[in-house]
């Protein structure tokens, strides 16, 4: 079924909403994730914080360059979040010490085997891919913007200045590269091989094996392999996974199993919600077009007002102009029979 943008905006079909009802009344249907799907292992503990990963997501993703030169380190003053031209960050969770180096994570979608940003989508925006990507299809989309609400990584991020063409904006684990046998972008660009790619069931092993034979490195655990069902990205080091900024200590079900009941009201928010946004962005726009209009009214009225004051100084110029130059011509024309009258005077003596 196909949904209009601005048509939903306006208002929902009641058609739609009962789709979309019968959608979340659907039941919720445990899904373990595909067998040979692919993931990413992203190990803090070789992370460096160069940055490598962030400047080859943006020339994948066709993005532009970081305001911020990856030698700049000032940028770890402040934990970032994936923005609308920053698919992936790089965050600084500990400072170095004498004995201790700095603690690193990359952030970005984590491509959960259960995305709750699927189940969330009445309109199947999103769909898990055996590959291991969640993938996004823009023109389905609605902007009802609650998959970006539904996110426990909040890993998704929004074009706001396009309430009308709304597009969602998050890692794709580079899909197409995935498609062409070539390795996601920031695993290839990695100088410390902090970010390795392959089968997720290998990539479990791997980080398994790497915490048997270094136990003093690592915590005993692999995040993502369980964490509210599992997903396709996966960490491990040797910091509290609380302090990476990360759920410590969640439940293995997905998001979609927790909330299957809440779900069933999502119709009605999304129903609600971009009809909202939308009138608060038209409210903005006109308050924006009233404000323009009273400048250029007044600038108007102000330059109406000097040409006015202008014509009017000129006037009296003029007329200043005119009476100076009759009383030159009087004064002229006296001085000359005044000289006329004397010359007269002289020759009848």
């Amino acid at each position: 079924m196909s949904f209009s943008r601005r048509g939903f905006i306006k208002g929902i079909a009641a058609g739609t909403l009962a789709a979309g009802s019968a959608k979340a009344a659907g039941g919720y249907h445990e899904f373990a994730g595909y067998p040979d799907g692919y993931g990413l292992l992203h190990d803090t503990t070789l992370c460096v914080g160069c940055r490598s990963c962030e400047v080859a997501c943006k020339q994948v993703n066709d993005l532009p360059p970081p305001e911020v030169p990856l030698h700049d380190k000032s940028i770890f003053e402040n934990k970032r979040r994936p923005t609308k031209d920053d698919y992936t960050v790089v965050n600084r969770y500990k400072p170095a010490t004498e004995d201790q180096p700095a603690v690193f994570r990359k952030l970005q979608c984590m491509h959960c085997q259960e995305p709750a940003c699927a189940t969330v989508c009445f309109v199947n925006a999103f769909t898990k891919t055996p590959e291991g990507p969640v993938l996004y299809d823009p023109s389905v989309c609605v902007g009802c913007r609650y998959c970006v609400m539904a996110c426990p990584y909040y890993a998704l991020s929004y074009e706001y200045d396009k309430p009308f063409e709304p597009r969602v904006v998050r890692c794709t684990m580079c899909y197409p590269r995935i498609k062409k046998g070539l390795k996601p972008g920031c695993a290839a660009a990695c100088p410390m091989g902090a970010i390795k790619y392959g089968k997720r069931k290998d990539l479990i092993k791997l980080a398994r094996e790497r915490i048997r034979k270094q136990p003093q490195r690592y915590i005993n655990h692999v995040y993502g392999e369980h964490e509210f069902g599992g997903t396709s990205w996966l960490v491990i080091g040797g910091t509290s996974f609380k302090e990476l900024g990360l759920f410590e200590g969640v439940t293995s079900k997905s998001m979609p199993e927790m909330g299957s009941g809440f779900l069933s009201v999502v119709p009605l928010v999304v129903t609600i919600y971009p009809g909202l946004l939308a009138g608060f962005y038209a409210f903005s726009k006109r308050k924006e077009k009233l404000a323009k209009n009273e400048k250029e009214s007044a600038v108007n009225d102000a330059l109406t007002k000097a040409d006015e004051e202008t014509k009017k100084k000129l006037s009296e110029a003029a007329g200043k102009a005119k009476k100076d130059k009759e009383k030159a011509i009087a004064q002229a024309v006296k001085k000359a029979l005044d000289e006329a009258q004397q010359a007269g005077k002289e020759e009848t003596k």
